[in-house]
């Protein structure tokens, strides 16, 4: 049995095997899956909420950061969300429109240092609003599209 209390150096815990220990996750981290269409965790046959791997838990915090208003929520630092309020009603055409929600997705999901591009972007305008995709890329070149929409 390994001694709890060792005497020697070598055995005393440092500050750089904890800074290893969190490093193994890399910078994806672990998260749980959220269902955007029910609003609600994803849960398991036991009632457990489901785990996420590294690459989807990115892909719902841009969801995520696509769908909250920027500086509503205290919870939340002043550099996430969106600021699509900025376009409501002030009568701009569907170009600028679209050319502003490009910049402003853009500008919210790289805040994240895992999302090395946001292109591709596709609109589809019905009634009042704008719907959007995008194409995302995270720095391991793995990519994914995102939907949302903006209402004017």
């Amino acid at each position: 049995m390994a001694n709890l209390f060792p005497d020697d150096a070598e055995g005393d815990w440092t500050e750089a095997q904890a800074e290893e220990e969190s490093s193994e996750e890399g910078p994806f981290g672990r998260s749980w899956r959220f269902d955007f269409t029910t609003g609600d965790f994803v849960m398991t046959p036991t009632r457990k909420v489901a785990a996420a791997d590294e690459t989807a838990a990115w892909v719902m915090w841009c969801q995520k950061a696509i769908l909250t208003p920027r500086y509503r929520h205290l919870i939340y630092s002043r550099n996430h969300g969106e600021e699509f309020d900025n376009l409501i009603g002030k009568g701009y055409s569907r170009a600028i429109i679209e050319s502003e929600i490009q910049r402003i997705v853009t500008e919210t999901l790289t805040v994240d240092p895992r999302t090395a591009t946001v292109d591709g972007f596709a609109f589809a305008w019905s009634g009042d609003g704008c719907h959007f995709s995008c194409r995302i890329q995270n720095v391991r070149e793995e990519t994914e599209t995102i939907e949302g929409r903006v209402e004017t």
